[in-house]
């Protein structure tokens, strides 16, 4: 018998949980609850696939609760809920490390959509086959979702983690900022080229030292660079 995926909702309004916890569970999902970030840390268990989150609640935020929850090397999916809904307030979500955006009010039909588009995403990151891209110290281990540069591991959100493999698996191929939206954010609506921008950033700044493996080329878009090994 195949176990239904395990949702966290995580809101302070208690309407708003009770909605979208009918809804999901009626879409076959099993679903907790918690009505703060703190109560979220206590209910989060490995058996959880996503979590929907709000960002503005009475103590913790959801961007200081993502961020622990990263910190502590849990690379759990997480959608943000949130009334702000700028520009800026989006692209915060995603440089804590959020895999995706919702802005309230919302539609379930919407929430529902990218639920599952975040799910098969990470479903579909994990039918990669078992094998490895080496680069003289750089190892992209896609059975382990790793990136290991000399000793260490680089810790990687998921979509950080395609980010890498679709630009180390060309080489020295350009990719625009459309083609890499349609390839790690297929199924997600909504994104912008600047969300893009953000991961790379983020992305750079983690890699450290070897920040230049990922360039820039003005007006044309990334590319992995294997010269700069």
């Amino acid at each position: 018998m195949i176990m239904p995926q395990k949702i966290l909702i995580v809101d302070d309004e208690a309407v708003i949980c009770e909605v979208l916890k009918f809804n999901l569970a009626n879409e076959g999902f099993d679903i907790d609850c918690a009505g703060s970030a703190e109560e979220a840390i206590r209910k989060l268990t490995p058996d959880h696939s996503l979590i929907l989150l709000d960002v503005m609640m009475g103590g913790m935020s959801g961007y200081k609760l993502t961020e622990k929850l990263r910190q502590k090397k849990n690379q759990i999916p997480i959608i943000f809920l949130t009334a702000k809904d700028s520009e800026n307030d989006m692209l915060t979500g995603f440089s804590v490390g959020g895999d995706d955006y919702i802005s309230k009010p919302f539609s379930i039909k919407e929430v529902v959509a990218r639920v599952k588009a975040v799910l098969k995403r990470t479903e579909t990151q994990g039918e990669r086959p078992n094998r490895k891209l080496v680069f003289n110290d750089i190892v992209i281990d896609m059975e382990l979702k790793e990136l290991i540069i000399g000793e260490n591991k680089i810790l990687l959100t998921k979509t950080e983690f395609e980010l890498v493999v679709l630009l180390s698996e060309n080489p020295e191929r350009i990719y625009s900022r459309e083609e890499i939206i349609d390839r790690v954010w297929k199924d997600t609506p909504y994104i912008t080229e600047r969300t893009v921008d953000v991961h790379i950033t983020r992305l750079r700044k983690k890699l450290g030292e070897k920040a230049s493996l990922i360039s820039n080329r003005a007006g044309f878009g990334y590319r992995f660079n294997v010269s700069n090994i």
